[in-house]
């Protein structure tokens, strides 16, 4: 066996109809070979032995060129050669992802008295993440959420009833709460910026998602997960939540401004396992 190199992404995933490329020291191409649908390149033809540029390519995948040296065998074996994304931004592979509630986080944090934060979470919702294909289209990517709005939980029986009354989430007349975003941007390494709309309360607004991307692995139920963590900053006024109590100072009791903290696991595919 002349060559043999395994092409991956930085978490493991193989790039298939990766293309390697080696040229000699003079820059003479030598040899040039695609990978198979496992992300591996092999090609028996012997080469002289002495140095190598072997250069990688991929569609959607920043070009990665290093030096192989060929024994007096005739092989040269250039091993695991990791792709990071163009521009240097991360995705799951494509396809869909379901969100997994029972080990996501859907939170929201408001200060109380300008001094102190009050953090509380929704315990009911799902949603389903769509990552496009790698071929220069990966920014059409979308996702979809539906929280509970009933479903809020801040640890005080007697604030929660609050938060659900009409003053703010009005749970009996706006049960759900929906996020369906448009697009993406990426923000630098394994960032991006998610554009899309809130539906919340009766009004739907635009609000965009700070995205880390934080990597995928598998899962004890033989599936694949992918794991995000976002933020967005929300105004109540926005969302016709005009409701406040000012105390001593003119200090309003509850802050204008919620910070939106979301953590979430996707199973890869369009169900969850049923474990």
């Amino acid at each position: 066996m002349g060559l043999t190199a395994r092409i991956r992404t930085r978490d493991g995933w193989a790039v298939p109809h990766a293309v390697v490329t080696v040229t000699d020291m003079t820059g003479a191409q030598v040899l040039r070979a695609a990978t198979d649908e496992e992300g591996v390149v092999r090609d028996a033809a012997e080469l002289v032995p002495g140095p190598y540029t072997v250069i990688v390519t991929a569609v959607g995948y920043a070009p990665v060129a290093s030096t192989a040296l060929v024994t007096a065998s005739g092989r040269a074996e250039v091993g695991t050669v990791v792709l990071a994304r163009q521009g240097g931004t991360e995705l799951p592979p494509p396809g869909p992802w379901t969100i997994d509630p029972a080990h996501s986080t859907v939170g929201a944090v408001a200060q109380h008295l300008g001094i102190t934060s009050v953090h509380g979470r929704f315990t009911e919702f799902g949603g389903r993440v769509e990552i496009a294909g790698a071929d220069g289209d990966i920014e059409k990517s979308r996702v979809e959420a539906v929280i509970r709005a009933g479903s809020i939980d801040t640890g005080n029986g007697m604030r929660d009833g609050h938060l659900r009354s009409a003053d703010f989430l009005d749970v009996e007349q706006y049960p759900e709460i929906t996020y369906r975003s448009s697009g993406l941007t990426p923000a630098g390494p394994d960032r991006w910026t998610v554009h899309g709309e809130l539906g919340m309360h009766g009004v739907v607004r635009p609000v965009d998602l700070d995205l880390s991307y934080l990597g995928t692995g598998a899962d004890p139920w033989g599936g694949t997960r992918a794991a995000f963590r976002a933020t967005a900053e929300l105004r109540r006024e926005d969302f016709a939540m005009n409701y406040n109590q000012v105390v001593q100072a003119g200090i309003s009791a509850i802050g204008t401004t919620l910070r939106v903290e979301l953590d979430i696991q996707a199973v890869q595919g369009d169900a969850l396992p049923q474990v």
